[in-house]
């Protein structure tokens, strides 16, 4: 069944764009041809590879001071309560376990161009920790000769689901199907499920290769740019169904300013969480789905600046 979408609907995660005028924190690297990318001011990625080099420019941009705190601001204006100066005084965050390399659904794959990888590295993740254990995702790119951080995003999906896939299919790669939120390991032409929504997709033993990208065509392949519902407005935004003019989605949740002059750490507002050095996933483009956190069980918001492709998300 083919997904419709009139408007698209939150991702429950609360997010901070980390890279304002600057501020986010870089560490500087000579990038090896592997690990080269565009800069991101410009456009995301497009041929972003993992490698031991740039997992360790990650996680040294992940754990500089000014990540550091910036990442106090975010834990306490996330928490129960309000933030205050003295809120973020206590003991600084920590950058726990290695950069994990966070891969999305490819459009390519999705449009069944020969030869076409399923996923496509979009960035890598680290997970930070606060004071009181609570945990969230801190998301770098490369930028020039450096990495840096462009976003924080609450929970560890990323560091998490690529443990679990590690676990369930050594060697294999962890990935997402951003549409509908689903995790999965892949290995060969084979393809696990890693969480729910994954086997709801493809069943709790998986499937092949072959009939994934059956499915995903299936769903998504009338969605891909240059489609009459990417032209409608209808992937990464909404049309007045009456007027055809497009707008695009905003969202009202807890934001932590990145140092930003005159901003008030943990003010709540509305804020459109795309575009820019902001590269948020999830490589079919701005989407955007509804579920509930997997740790808090809050729902909050997320949602993607990348877009080569927009297959799009909503409900059946």
């Amino acid at each position: 069944m083919h997904r419709h979408l009139t408007r698209p609907a939150p991702y429950g995660r609360t997010i901070l764009r980390a890279a304002i005028a600057g501020a986010a924190a870089t560490a500087a690297l000579a990038l090896a041809p592997s690990a080269s990318a565009a800069d991101h001011s410009t456009g995301p990625t497009a041929h972003l590879t993992d490698s031991a080099a740039g997992r360790s420019a990650a996680q040294q941009a992940a754990a500089a001071p000014a990540t550091l705190h910036t990442l106090a601001r975010f834990f306490a204006a996330s928490g129960t309560h309000p933030a205050t100066p003295s809120a973020t005084s206590g003991p600084a965050p920590q950058i726990k376990g290695p950069a994990v390399p966070v891969y999305t659904l490819s459009p390519d794959f999705v449009a069944a161009r020969s030869g076409a990888p399923v996923a496509r590295l979009d960035f890598l993740a680290s997970t930070a920790v606060s004071a009181d254990g609570r945990k969230a995702s801190v998301w770098t790119v490369p930028q020039g000769t450096s990495w840096q951080v462009v976003n924080i995003a609450t929970g560890d999906d990323e560091t998490h689901y690529a443990a679990k896939g590690t676990a369930k299919l050594p060697g294999g790669t962890v990935f997402r199907e951003p549409q509908i939120n689903a995790w999965y390991v892949m290995k060969g032409t084979r393809i696990l499920p890693l969480d729910t929504e994954a086997v709801h997709a493809v069943g709790a033993h998986g499937t092949t290769l072959a009939s994934y990208q059956h499915r995903v065509h299936e769903e998504y392949g009338d969605k891909l740019p240059g489609s009459a519902y990417a032209k409608k407005g209808e992937a990464g935004g909404y049309a007045d169904p009456a007027t055809g003019t497009r707008h695009t989605a905003t969202t009202t949740h807890t934001t932590a300013a990145a140092g930003s002059a005159g901003s008030t750490p943990g003010s709540a507002g509305t804020s459109l969480v795309a575009g820019g050095a902001g590269v948020l996933a999830l490589g079919l483009g701005a989407l955007f789905v509804r579920r509930t956190a997997r740790h808090t069980g809050r729902s909050t918001t997320i949602s993607s600046s990348r877009s080569p492709a927009s297959p799009g998300a909503g409900t059946e």
